[in-house]
C-alpha cells in the first residue's frame, strides 16, 4: 500500500467522519453511531479503490445500510427471545405422560439452548427444528458438510452437558447478553 493511498484515506476520514457521524446519530441514536461510524469506514478502507472523487454521498449510504442491517439484526435477537418465550409458556396437550414434566423439560432445554453460543443455537436449529441434512445445513451456514457434522457434534455435546448441569444445585445457566429467561416453577 503506498503512503499516498493511506494519506487520501486518512484525509477522507477527517473530511468525512464528523457529518458521516451526525447522519448516524440521526437514524440511529448516539449509542449505535460509533458502531456505525467504525463500520462505515472499515467498509470504505476494503474499497477504497471504488470510491469515488467526492466520497460523502457513497459513505451515507454505507452508513444508512449499515443502520439497516443493524436494525434487520436486532428484529431478528427479539423475534428469536419472542419465540423462545412462547415456547417455554405454551403447553403441549397432545402428548401423553405427564404435562408438568414435559414443560419442565421443554423450559429445561430452551434456557439451556438460549444460553448456547449463537452458532451452537444456529446449527442445532437447522438439525433439529428445520430438518436440514449436515449437507443441507453446511449450505446454509457456508461450510463444508464435514466442519458441520463437527460443528453440530460439538454443539450437541453442549447442550447435553448444559442439560446435565441443570441437575446440579444452584448453579446458574450462563447466558448470552440480550437473552432474557423465562423462570417458571413447575
Amino acid at each position: 500500500m503506498a503512503d499516498d493511498e493511506q494519506d487520501r484515506f486518512t484525509a477522507m476520514y477527517d473530511d468525512c467522519r464528523r457529518r458521516v457521524w451526525a447522519y448516524a446519530v440521526s437514524g440511529s441514536g448516539r449509542q449505535v453511531a460509533d458502531e456505525v461510524v467504525s463500520e462505515t469506514f472499515a467498509i470504505a478502507w476494503r474499497r477504497r479503490t471504488e470510491l469515488p472523487a467526492a466520497p460523502l454521498p457513497w459513505l451515507l449510504g454505507v452508513a444508512r445500510n449499515v443502520m439497516r442491517d443493524s436494525v434487520r439484526a436486532e428484529v431478528r435477537r427479539e423475534s428469536f427471545e419472542a419465540e423462545l418465550q412462547a415456547w417455554t409458556q405454551r403447553g403441549d396437550h397432545g402428548r401423553t405422560g405427564d404435562i408438568a414434566d414435559d414443560v419442565a423439560d421443554r423450559c429445561a432445554l430452551l434456557q439451556r439452548l438460549a444460553g448456547l453460543a449463537d452458532d451452537d443455537r444456529d446449527v442445532l436449529i437447522l438439525a433439529a427444528w428445520q430438518g436440514l441434512t449436515p449437507a443441507e445445513a453446511a449450505k446454509v451456514v457456508g461450510c463444508s458438510a464435514a466442519a458441520m457434522r463437527v460443528r453440530l457434534h460439538r454443539a450437541r455435546r453442549r447442550l447435553t452437558k448444559a442439560l446435565e448441569n441443570r441437575l446440579a444445585p444452584a448453579s446458574p445457566v450462563p447466558v448470552r447478553p440480550g437473552v432474557q429467561l423465562v423462570r417458571e416453577e413447575v
